[in-house]
């Protein structure tokens, strides 16, 4: 009796087994595409202080003081600590050709320090008055922001239901177009596309500063494959 049912369910699965094979050869495959564009209410900024002394504890004193500074300030503007954070901390000679030496040779002339810090700030009103308090404290490095969410997960499945809603639709175009009936969904599989993208609109100045930051939207993308067998 068992080995009867083992072979029962053998044959099923073989039979399951060729019944998606033959699936598989009559298909459509399709890409859905989703965007959802929402205000950014996060940006994190790169930012830092460089100096450069003649030995190298007074380039790594001078830094250290200056980003210290830095960091009471951003405390005291309301930061958590959970949103700074040190990215690097180097020192580095300062090498200078002596070409008045044969053969030339290299001498240390100096020392360079540099410490860069992240700074998340959840606040945008407060993004510029942080700017203008930053280089007043002596920040002298800065590579550059990008604006975010803090609750990105939401507008995200949001994106891939319209990804979703692509992909059958384009699906039922070509099924119409090709004069077949367009059947189940066989497979979805989804296409990761990673962190909000900004887009740039006009420039305006955040409030109660003078620093020029681009106001805009970010824009979260999905994308799906799609596979649909063709229906009898």
């Amino acid at each position: 009796m068992n080995i009867k049912l083992l072979i029962a369910a053998a044959m099923a699965v073989v039979m399951s087994g060729a019944a998606m094979a033959d699936d598989m050869k009559r298909h459509i495959s399709v890409t859905g595409e989703g965007q959802v564009e929402a205000t950014p209410d996060m940006v994190t900024l790169s930012l830092g202080v460089t100096h450069e002394a003649d030995e190298a504890a007074d380039a790594m004193s001078q830094t250290s003081d200056a980003v210290a500074q830095i960091l009471a300030r951003l405390t005291g503007m309301g930061l958590e600590q959970r949103d700074v954070q040190t990215r690097s901390l180097t020192l580095n000679p300062v090498w200078s050709n002596q070409p008045e030496t044969k053969p030339r040779r290299s001498e240390i002339t100096g020392y360079v320090a540099s410490n860069i810090v992240i700074v998340r700030v959840r606040n945008m009103d407060k993004l510029g008055g942080i700017l203008d308090a930053v280089v007043a404290d002596g920040a002298n490095t800065f590579n550059g922001l990008s604006f975010g969410l803090q609750e990105p997960d939401a507008l995200a499945d949001k994106a891939r239901k319209q990804a979703v809603a692509d992909g059958r639709a384009k699906a039922e175009l070509l099924a119409q177009a090709a004069g077949v009936k367009l059947g189940q969904v066989i497979s979805i599989t989804d296409q990761d596309r990673g962190q909000p993208m900004p887009r740039m609109m006009e420039m305006s100045a955040m409030r109660d500063s003078g620093v020029p930051v681009a106001s805009g939207e970010v824009t979260i993308d999905a994308s799906v494959s799609m596979i649909f067998a063709i229906g009898e």
